[in-house]
């Protein structure tokens, strides 16, 4: 089940939260920021020991002070206009998350739009991306939640998901 919320990712009750990462793993602004600060202090310590993760790939944490008990973090590409393979990195860091929430017994997950901060991926092709991925891995999860940042960006969540299904 695929559902669409507006709420501050760190304080979900899941097994696992996805982590829009840089590669360093070391923390930075928007979603990865405020992951690193909720989680506390040893997240870095821990990330640290991880040597960072390339764009398209998830490493699996602790959750630490988080409600949810794993991190997934995964590193989006940066938009350079499409043409630099752009959507393949992003399935791929759907994908490698869901792949490595598999592999550690998680059957709740919640993602954040991952690219479309800093990272600057137009909204509309990032969610499709985020949706099309969301709904090969459904039957494999009790719970998969697409957690976004603020009732615009949810709106345009359930909206592209109800446009989706319509045509299955």
């Amino acid at each position: 089940m695929i559902e669409v919320v507006c709420a501050d990712i760190t304080t979900l009750e899941v097994d696992a939260i996805v982590n829009a990462a840089n590669t360093t793993l070391l923390g930075g602004g928007g979603v990865d920021g405020a992951i690193h600060a909720a989680a506390g202090p040893v997240l870095q310590d821990y990330c640290r020991t991880l040597n960072g993760c390339r764009t398209g790939e998830a490493k699996l944490t602790p959750g630490f002070d988080l409600p949810a008990r794993h991190i997934i973090h995964t590193v989006g590409p940066v938009w350079k206009g499409g043409g630099h393979y752009e959507k393949s990195l992003l399935t791929a860091c759907y994908k490698n998350s869901f792949e490595v929430a598999l592999r550690n017994g998680v059957r709740t997950i919640a993602f954040p739009a991952i690219s479309t901060g800093v990272y600057g991926y137009p909204k509309q092709q990032a969610t499709e991306v985020a949706l099309s991925v969301m709904l090969d891995y459904e039957d494999r999860f009790a719970r998969i939640i697409a957690c976004c940042f603020n009732d615009r960006d949810a709106e345009l969540y359930r909206s592209a998901l109800l446009a989706v299904r319509s045509r299955q």
